[in-house]
């Protein structure tokens, strides 16, 4: 396994953090644009997508997805992108239609509900702290939508249950062979982000399935080596940790990928390039 090919993985913006946080986060198409440039150019052959207003805020608008595609399309003709579906507050039609009307190559599908929150150690308070819901009846009109549009689910999984979860939608011819695992691991209401959950994740993964780790926070690195060493793959990017190894702020999400690029060749790994990656997860070229 180990000498597979990895697939590298770029969050380009987020959602939840801004420019108060890490003063490089894209949040226009164009910059959006840019930044998934800087991030291909490194190695990237995914590229994970939410759209904010000009101003940062998130935005669920159409329009700004249709021009985010126009400038990642522009600059990156054959890079595989990834929609976020991720969304408190508004209804399913809406977390979806970007998906349903642009037909992207992949798009995140949320594989249950779970608290979700950003707690600071230091004031002893909550500086977010909400419910993130998705029923399976939810999940059902997710991928439902993206099967329609021939977008490829990336089934993100916050803890053990949300794997499982895959089951029955399996059962029910709802989830396609290529569909992806995510093991996202570091979000407060979520599985903690150590090597031993890890290590306890892949297992619960089906033989065979494309699987990588999306790390949040600093231990992103330690556990990007831990899929390196597994025959897995791994997310980088400022959605996920400003970081780099070395301890710097990045100061773009080209140079995430770059030190990901790095470890995985420290590691014995070779990274795959966007037309590897398509073969590998039956994507289809662009033409």
């Amino acid at each position: 396994m180990p000498d597979k090919k990895l697939i590298l993985s770029a969050a380009l913006t987020g959602a939840a953090t801004n420019r108060s946080h890490c003063p490089y986060i894209p949040y226009t198409p164009v910059e959006l644009g840019e930044e998934a440039k800087r991030a291909v150019d490194a190695g990237a052959s995914i590229v994970h997508i939410h759209a904010r207003e000009d101003n940062g805020v998130p935005s669920w608008r159409l329009e700004v997805f249709e021009q985010i595609h126009e400038e990642v399309r522009k600059r990156c003709p054959n890079v595989i992108i990834n929609y976020s579906t991720g969304a408190i507050g508004i209804s399913n039609e809406e977390r979806i239609r970007h998906v349903r009307t642009i037909k992207p190559d992949m798009a995140a599908f949320n594989m249950g509900s779970m608290n979700y929150a950003i707690y600071s150690k230091k004031q002893k308070k909550f500086h977010w702290n909400t419910v993130f819901e998705n029923s399976f009846s939810t999940m059902e009109f997710m991928v439902k939508t993206m099967n329609e549009a021939g977008t490829c689910p990336e089934m993100e999984c916050f803890d053990t249950g949300h794997i499982h979860n895959a089951l029955p939608l399996r059962e029910m011819g709802l989830i396609p062979d290529n569909a992806c695992y995510s093991l996202v691991m570091g979000v407060l209401g979520g599985i903690p982000a150590t090597t031993e959950n890890l290590i306890h994740q892949i297992k619960q993964v089906p033989e065979g399935a494309y699987w990588q780790v999306i790390g949040i926070s600093r231990k992103q690195w330690r556990l990007a080596a831990v899929a390196c060493s597994m025959g897995g793959n791994f997310r980088v990017g400022l959605e996920d940790n400003f970081y780099l190894p070395n301890g710097e702020m990045a100061k773009s999400n080209g140079e995430c990928v770059d030190w990901g690029v790095k470890l995985a060749h420290m590691m014995g790994r070779e990274i795959a390039s966007i037309e590897e990656t398509r073969e590998m997860l039956r994507l289809p070229r662009i033409s």
